[in-house]
C-alpha cells in the first residue's frame, strides 16, 4: 500500500535485549553516511560549517500540546571542533537577518537550536554563524529553509476518545516463541483520552492462575499481563522521510516502551526491509540509562541487531528536574536511502549507514512486558503506562 496523507491515532510493541539475541553489532555515531539533502555546507580557510534544518521534532514538556506548536530542529556542525564556541542562529526577515538563537558548540562538533517552521504558512530561511574563537575567524553558513517540512504526510494527535481506524491491535496471543508467554496485546490496555494515547501493562483478569516466566538467571510465577500494542499495518506506510512521536515513558523496570517500524511484509530473511527501533525505554533507574535504538536485519537466516544503549542518556534531558517518565519528549528517525539518523528533541543520538531498509514501513507503538523483564517486577506495581501525545511523518520520496 502506498503512503498517503492521513489523520489518525495510536501505539505498539518491542524487541529482545542484546543478551537474548544470537548476534549484536554495536553501532557508532561516526558510521560513514551520506549527508542529508537538507544540509548546506560552507568552507572557509581551515574551517567548515554546515547547517541542517529538520521538521518539528523539538517539544519537551509536562503536558500534551499541539503538534503544530512543536519547533523545527536546526543543527550547525562546525570543524574544527572547539567546545564552547558561540554559534548564532539567524532568520531571514525580508532582506535582513534577525538573530533568533544562540548555542555553544558541543564535543560532537554540533550546536543545536529550535526554531519556528513557518511564518504565516510560508517557509522560513535560516543561517548560522560561528563566532571568532581562539584564533579562528567568524564563519557563516549558507542558507537552508523549512520548505520541505511544512506539511506532514501523516499526523495523529489522538483527539477524541477512540483510536483512528488507521491503527490496529497487534500480538493478541500469548507467544512463548516471542518471549511473551505471560503477556499479550489487548484493547483493554489501550485508551485514548485527554489528547493522548495511553498504552498500558495491566493484569489479565480473565486468565486464571499464574504464569511461570523465565530468563537466563531467574524463573518466577507472575500474573498474566495485557499489553498496549498497536500499529498502522494496512492503514499507513511510507518509504523515506522523518517519523516522530512525542512520548512520556512508563516508570518501572519490568516492561519496555517502544516506537518502531516494520516492513509491510515483515522482517524476514532475504528481504530488503529491516525493523527500525526508533526508541525503546526499559524504565527509570535502569543501570544503562534505559534508552536504546536498533536496526534488526538478517544475515542469511541469522537475525542481527545493530545499535546499542544510548550513552549518557541524561545529557538529552532539559535539566535535572526533567525525566523520561516525567515529561514528554520527541523521539524521531530520519530515514534516507543511505543513512538512518536517530534523534531526541532534535539532538542526534546515533546514525548508521549499515543495512538501511529499502522497503515500505508501517509504524508501531507499544508497551510490552516480555517474560525476561516481567518477572523482575512485582504484580503489585501494575498497572504501568506510557503516553503518546502525537505521531507525525514527513515523507521525502526519492526519484
Amino acid at each position: 500500500m502506498s503512503a498517503r496523507r492521513v489523520l489518525a491515532g495510536s501505539v505498539t510493541a518491542l524487541l529482545l535485549p542484546a543478551s537474548l539475541l544470537l548476534t549484536v553489532e554495536t553501532g557508532s555515531a561516526t558510521d560513514s553516511a551520506a549527508r542529508p539533502a537538507s544540509t548546506s555546507v560552507t568552507k572557509k580557510a581551515s574551517q567548515k560549517i554546515s547547517l541542517e534544518v529538520l521538521p518539528q521534532i523539538v517539544q519537551q514538556g509536562k503536558r500534551t500540546a499541539s503538534a503544530d506548536s512543536a519547533k523545527a530542529g536546526v543543527t550547525a556542525t562546525i570543524k574544527p571542533v572547539k567546545v564552547g564556541r558561540k554559534v548564532v542562529l539567524e532568520q531571514l526577515n525580508g532582506s535582513s537577518w534577525k538573530k533568533v538563537g544562540t548555542a555553544k558548540q558541543e564535543k560532537s562538533g554540533r550546536a543545536h537550536f529550535s526554531a519556528v517552521v513557518s511564518k504565516g504558512g510560508a517557509a522560513v530561511t535560516y543561517r548560522v554563524t560561528a563566532m571568532k574563537f581562539k584564533g579562528l575567524k567568524k564563519v557563516t553558513s549558507k542558507t537552508a529553509d523549512t520548505s520541505r517540512w511544512l506539511t506532514p504526510t501523516f499526523t495523529d494527535e489522538f483527539s477524541g476518545s477512540s483510536l483512528s481506524p488507521v491503527w490496529s491491535m497487534r500480538g493478541q496471543d500469548y507467544e512463548p516463541t516471542s518471549k511473551r508467554k505471560c503477556s499479550k496485546g489487548d484493547p483493554k490496555a489501550v485508551k485514548v483520552g485527554a489528547g493522548a494515547l495511553r498504552l498500558s501493562v495491566i493484569k489479565d483478569r480473565d486468565k486464571k492462575g499464574k504464569c511461570l516466566a523465565k530468563s537466563r538467571k531467574l524463573k518466577k510465577k507472575i500474573a498474566y499481563r495485557l499489553n498496549g500494542h498497536v500499529g498502522t499495518r494496512g492503514g499507513f506506510d511510507f518509504k523515506y522521510g522523518v517519523a516522530a512521536a512525542r512520548i512520556k515513558m512508563h516508570k518501572s523496570q519490568g516492561q519496555h516502551a517502544s516506537f518502531w517500524s516494520q516492513p509491510i511484509d515483515e522482517n524476514s530473511p532475504n528481504s530488503d526491509g529491516h525493523e527500525i527501533d526508533v526508541i525503546e525505554y526499559f524504565g527509570d533507574k535502569h543501570p544503562q540509562g534505559g534508552l536504546t535504538s536498533f536496526i534488526h536485519w538478517y544475515k542469511g537466516k541469522r537475525l542481527i541487531k545493530t545499535g546499542s544503549w544510548i550513552k549518557d542518556s541524561k545529557s538529552f534531558l532539559k535539566n535535572k528536574r526533567d525525566g523520561w517518565s516525567k515529561n514528554y519528549h520527541v523521539f524521531s528517525v530520519e530515514w534516507t536511502p543511505r543513512v538512518i539518523i536517530f534523534r531526541i528533541d532534535g539532538k542526534e543520538t546515533w546514525r548508521t549507514s549499515k543495512q538501511v531498509s529499502k522497503e515500505q514501513q508501517y509504524l508501531i507503538l507499544s508497551l510490552l512486558a516480555s517474560d525476561y523483564e516481567a518477572l523482575e517486577m512485582n504484580d503489585k506495581k501494575l498497572p504501568q503506562h506510557m503516553y503518546v501525545d502525537w505521531v507525525r511523518v514527513w515523507e521525502t520520496p526519492q526519484s
